[in-house]
């Protein structure tokens, strides 16, 4: 239990700190998205008609609204002010504090079947399929907070879709189905397990370097 609520309070608290570069982070992403699809010719059909000559250009296309992430941080805290930069907290308070809480607990529970006898603590293997096991499990129950928060940030652009979390959650779901909330896991979890293999390969490595320094 202490485990369980101590990665609680951790995704909590790590919430207040990250969500304005997660703003950031989406609105540059949707905004290179879009950019994209502009640019990007439409297929002239055997229906089509005939290409025009050109007109003139008057003057350059207009360019990102975004120039870069700091850019971006000041531009939502002008134009939405401080209500902007934690738009989609309430998901990613879910996503975090729930996530937290099964990284840390399986971790240490596997940690625990893993373990051989005699032996206070699993080796390295046992530290390899922990660590990525316990990154698969948290990403499996963050990705569908994941997937409505990332949608709440770029709700911000242009006319406002959603009135809140639970409003996000019930349009999506009528829209595109139960699955939705799952988009994206799959590549969560094979990101997770080899990123977490090699975070808690490096944690318990340099622990035990320090007890060794200290003791």
């Amino acid at each position: 239990m202490d485990i369980t609520l101590s990665g609680f309070a951790s995704g909590l608290v790590r919430v207040f700190l990250t969500s304005p570069t997660e703003v950031a982070k989406v609105r540059l992403q949707t905004q290179a998205q879009k950019q994209t699809q502009q640019r990007r010719p439409s297929a002239l059909g055997p229906s089509a008609a005939p290409p025009t000559c050109p007109a003139p250009a008057v003057g350059r296309a207009p360019g990102p609204k975004y120039r870069g992430p700091l850019h971006c941080l000041a531009s939502v805290a002008r134009e939405e002010g401080l209500r902007g930069l934690y738009k989609g907290s309430s998901a990613l308070l879910f996503r975090d504090g729930h996530s937290f809480a099964t990284y840390f607990l399986s971790y240490a529970v596997l940690c625990e079947q893993l373990t051989p006898a005699g032996r206070s603590r699993p080796d390295v293997l046992g530290v390899l399929v922990a660590g990525g096991c316990a990154g698969v499990l948290a990403w499996a129950v963050a990705t569908p907070m994941d997937v409505i928060k990332s949608r709440l940030q770029a709700d911000g652009q242009g006319q406002r879709r959603y009135r809140g979390l639970l409003h996000c959650v019930v349009t999506s779901v009528r829209e595109e189905g139960p699955r939705v909330l799952f988009k994206g896991l799959s590549l969560n979890c094979c990101r997770a397990f080899p990123v977490n293999m090699v975070v808690f390969v490096t944690y318990e490595a340099v622990l035990r370097l320090m007890q060794g320094l200290l003791s």
